[in-house]
């Protein structure tokens, strides 16, 4: 995972700028002058501009900032962005003069002996390490002569995860100046379409985040900009310093019609999954505390407060346990014990009663947790259909008993045995965090840091409110054998309510028409399986040179110049004009094994008398009324269908009768009418012959 490795990763400016004689020292004086407002040690940054193109939950972000040396002499220009850690540095560049020199993205090892290796020769190179609880800081800085311009170009990219139900863009504002040129802008795209659309910003009142904030969002597509003026910048109105230092954060979420979308691109796909509305799991968990006499104080205190704050929120059917550890191991309870009132009540007495000493034993604190879940299960004393978590918390590195990381790794392994997944909160930064989150991740759970602040009670209880609600257990995404290849991670122990399972893969065969995409699970109730039938056949509709590009998985209405265009999913597609004419064209689907038939599009006009007088076609000639005379009504060969005798364009002609359906009310099912049949591929009806309108190859 990128987190793994980005205190690592280093962007390198190597021989281009040496090689360039690029100045370090003054290279030409200027005479005085007026600085203008927002110069901060003669440097004045006078545009920075964030663009954010999100697509599909891939966020593509870019982050721009200019800078002029408006001193005499040669002055050090820093470049300071804060990423999330979940995202990954794909480009950068520094601009100097109108030279643009490119960066080398490298990582670990080698990028740091060449990153050392830069510094010492006097090149420019930039590192990332770690900054605060969800970012990561990438630095460069550069000498710029007196009178130049640099701009500095980051692009980082990363994928949108869903988290209490929503998607979120976390972004890290720090101008430390007076800019006058600055602007936030996103962009989203859904092919699900936009359900909900939000920003919020740290940093200033709401009154001021409105005036600067604009942000809407319309069918498949979303826009936030916040462009704050350099007076609203301002820290008060006579100041000079800047507000902008804080979090600026945009969250959405998409329509859901349907617990899976399917999206074909090129010959990949992604899939997404998210189910709503089913029955919680009941949990059994055990929680296993660091009780150690690092612990003491404020920490301690914390813990204790979230952990009270936990047990509020625990369902009645629920099972639960703690742990305690320092030198030794004890529990409140022999077993697991259902979380009814009078045992949270006794719970929560314990809880408070909590005091720490001694050393860390976190080898003999987990397998005991561990040992009590296994035993739980045996025995058959928790639910049938409910699931097992362990979630462990520690301030230090074990001390006491077994404490070489590997041989700890090894026996939670080993005594877990992939049943249930481990999460382990690491409390502060003295502790072997790595090992932590190797531990979690190879028993299907995950590490979260939990940082010494004022907040850290709320930190670990927004950490149980992610896995207090799992929708389903056992989860597996399954793809037709020989169909698929390359595929990302498919199974998963839990899916937590307000969460998003995704899996991405390449289709063997690119002109596939369809397949099916199953996920199958154990709910609180039944076994449970969804299944998506994917098409990648494509709906494009095109603007002199600009397209869109939609599928039959769509439900989305585009309106543009007096057209209205409206998809319904799996259903059909209504095309408008104006007030004038609507055309209904009906996905019409086969059975999917059929040796011959294939799905084929029937198309429909709903206002016929609308149309042009010259409007032709094998429909267009029949879009006005005309004359014709039906008689001589007699048994015909199937005596449920009479026979008749039609005069029509000056032709004699025999008709039968039968039935047909009328799509104009129900455009899904249409209505059952009766109608007049005319033989021979309807010669004498129609004018020329048949196959004056028959194409060469319908699919």
């Amino acid at each position: 995972m990128a987190s793994a490795w980005w205190p690592c990763l280093i962007l390198a400016l190597l021989s281009g700028l040496a090689a360039s004689g690029f100045p370090r020292s003054p290279s030409r004086p200027l005479g005085k002058r007026s600085l203008p407002e927002g110069v901060v040690n003669g440097i004045e940054v006078y545009s920075t501009k964030i663009s954010c193109k999100v697509t599909s939950r891939f966020a593509h972000n870019v982050v721009t900032t200019r800078a002029v040396n408006r001193a005499d002499t040669a002055k050090e220009v820093s470049f300071d962005v804060e990423l999330p850690k979940t995202a990954f540095i794909t480009n950068f560049t520094l601009t100097i003069d109108g030279v643009t020199y490119p960066g080398n993205v490298k990582e670990k090892e080698v990028a740091k002996k060449q990153y050392e290796k830069a510094v010492s020769q006097g090149k420019t190179a930039g590192l990332v390490k770690a900054s605060g609880r969800k970012l990561e800081k990438f630095t460069v800085s550069v000498n710029v002569a007196a009178g130049s311009k640099v701009t500095f170009e980051l692009t980082y990219e990363e994928l949108l995860k869903r988290h209490k139900g929503k998607y979120e863009m976390y972004l890290k504002v720090q101008p430390k100046q007076l800019v006058k040129h600055f602007e936030i802008e996103a962009d989203i795209f859904e092919p699900q379409g936009i359900s909900t659309l939000d920003a919020e910003a740290s940093f200033i009142t709401n009154d001021l985040l409105g005036s600067a904030l604009t942000k809407s969002f319309s069918g498949r597509k979303g826009r936030v900009s916040f462009k704050p003026s350099m007076d609203q910048q301002r820290s008060c109105p006579t100041c000079t310093d800047s507000l902008l230092n804080g979090d600026f954060i945009i969250t959405y979420d998409v329509n859901r019609e349907s617990p899976a979308n399917v999206q074909i691109v090129n010959g990949y796909f992604v899939h997404f999954f998210a189910p709503q509305g089913l029955p919680v799991v009941p949990k059994n968990v055990v929680f296993v505390i660091d009780v150690s006499g690092s612990m003491h104080g404020r920490k301690m205190e914390q813990t204790k407060d979230a952990l009270l704050k936990i047990l509020e929120d625990v369902k009645e059917d629920d099972y639960l346990n703690f742990i305690l550890f320092s030198g030794d191991v004890t529990t409140w309870k022999d077993t697991l014990v259902q979380a009814t009132p009078e045992n949270i009540e006794e719970a929560r007495t314990f809880v408070k009663n909590i005091d720490d000493q001694g050393m860390t034993n976190i080898n003999d604190g987990l397998l005991r947790g561990i040992s009590m879940l296994n035993k739980a299960r045996e025995e058959h004393s928790v639910p049938e259909r409910s699931t097992s978590i362990v979630i462990m918390l520690t301030d230090g590195d074990p001390n006491v008993g077994e404490s070489r990381p590997e041989k700890i790794q090894e026996n939670v392994r080993n005594a877990i045995g992939g049943k249930f997944p481990l999460y382990n909160l690491g409390f502060g930064n003295n502790l072997n965090y790595n090992f932590l989150e190797s531990m979690a991740l190879e028993n299907h759970g995950l590490a979260r840091r939990i940082y010494e602040d004022s907040d850290a009670n709320l930190q670990l209880q927004g950490f149980y409110e992610e896995v207090a609600n799992p929708l389903l257990t056992g989860v597996e995404v399954e793809y037709p054998e020989n169909a698929i290849q390359d595929l990302t991670q498919s199974a998963y122990q839990h899916f937590y309510d307000g969460s998003e399972i995704v899996v991405a893969g390449r289709l063997l065969d690119e002109d596939m028409n369809n397949f099916k995409a199953d996920v199958k699970g154990h709910g609180a109730i039944n076994d449970l399986t969804f299944t998506e039938e994917v098409t990648p056949e494509k709906i494009t509709l095109w603007s002199g040179a600009a397209q869109s590009t939609f599928s039959w998985l769509d439900t989305v209405t585009v309106t543009q110049d007096g057209l209205s265009v409206t998809i319904n999913r799996k259903k059909n597609m209504v095309v408008s004009f104006g007030d004038g004419v609507t055309f209904v064209v009906i996905l019409h689907q086969v059975w999917k094994k059929h040796p011959v038939h294939q799905d084929f599009l029937g198309f429909y006009v709903v206002d016929s008398h609308r149309m042009s007088a010259q409007t032709h076609g094998l429909l267009g000639q029949f879009f006005h009324p005309f004359d014709f005379k039906v008689s001589d009504i007699h048994p015909g060969s199937d005596p449920t269908k009479p026979d008749a005798t039609m005069v029509v364009k000056n032709h004699r002609l025999t008709v039968t009768r039968g039935s047909q359906k009328d799509y104009r009310k129900d455009a899904s099912v249409g209505t059952k009418v009766a109608c007049w049949f005319v033989h021979n591929n309807g010669q004498g009806l129609i004018d020329g012959v048949h196959s004056d309108y028959i194409v060469p190859n319908l699919f």
